[in-house]
């Protein structure tokens, strides 16, 4: 099925990684063709994507948050298990890949998304049910994130297990007694990180999968932080550590 990217950003991304089957890319009459979006016709042009001028308020149809252009493409190709471990082993890396269990808020997933991409995950597990998906709207959250990086969508509790056939470490990120500070935790070698829910945090199934579980130090009055924060600084920790390491 066929799905809508707008925003010049993630058009760009899309455009560029040549991942997604491309059918038309609109711009709005009136669109001043400079930075990106003359990048984003170019792009269209080597690709042979059909190019069409149209109006506004056409554009405002499907998404009023457009900037001037939309492109019609195929649906999010996901990637594999396989694939994302592969991926560590072609680049003689630790694996490192992140986990959603049942984050469903498309900002939040494309936050982690966009923060995953940038300290080098090598892929990104998403439940099979009951989670936010790679759609549109994530793709926008994430700025076109999701198309330079490898999702794919796995029985967590599978994915786990094969994880750690594959030498993987596996940390749940969550505040809790039995949870350890990051000084206390081994970020350097090959890991999965789990992120949980925003409101109900890890399943317990999940919970009980992981290796260890680490808490971000709070000094402040609030008590908790936002899932995509809170995973976000979490993957920047293990890439700091994953530096150190080289």
């Amino acid at each position: 099925m066929g799905e809508w990217i707008t925003g010049r950003n993630p058009i760009y991304e899309v455009l560029r990684s040549k991942r997604r089957q491309i059918n038309r890319l609109w711009i709005a009459e009136d669109a001043q063709l400079s930075g990106r979006l003359v990048e984003i016709i170019q792009l269209a042009q080597s690709q042979r994507v059909l190019i069409e001028k149209i109006r506004r308020t056409d554009l405002d149809g499907i998404d009023r948050n457009h900037q001037g252009a939309a492109l019609s493409t195929g649906a999010y190709p996901y990637s594999d298990l396989g694939s994302i471990i592969h991926t560590a082993e072609k680049r003689c890396e630790p694996l490192f890949v992140l986990l959603l269990d049942q984050v469903q808020d498309p900002q939040n997933l494309g936050t982690l998304l966009r923060s995953a991409e940038a300290f080098g995950v090598h892929g990104v597990i998403l439940p099979l049910a009951r989670a936010a998906a790679v759609t549109p709207a994530v793709v926008n959250a994430s700025s076109g994130a999701t198309e330079l990086l490898q999702i794919a969508q796995h029985n967590l509790a599978q994915a786990i297990d094969q994880l750690k056939q594959a030498g993987g470490w596996i940390i749940g990120l969550e505040d809790s007694p039995a949870a350890q500070p990051p000084e206390k935790v081994d970020l350097r070698g090959a890991i999965g990180l789990v992120i949980g829910n925003e409101a109900i945090g890890l399943r317990r199934l999940v919970r009980g999968k992981c290796d260890l579980l680490m808490r971000l130090p709070m000094q402040g009055q609030i008590d908790s932080l936002n899932a995509a924060v809170a995973g976000s600084i979490a993957l920047y920790l293990a890439r700091q550590a994953r530096r150190s390491a080289d």
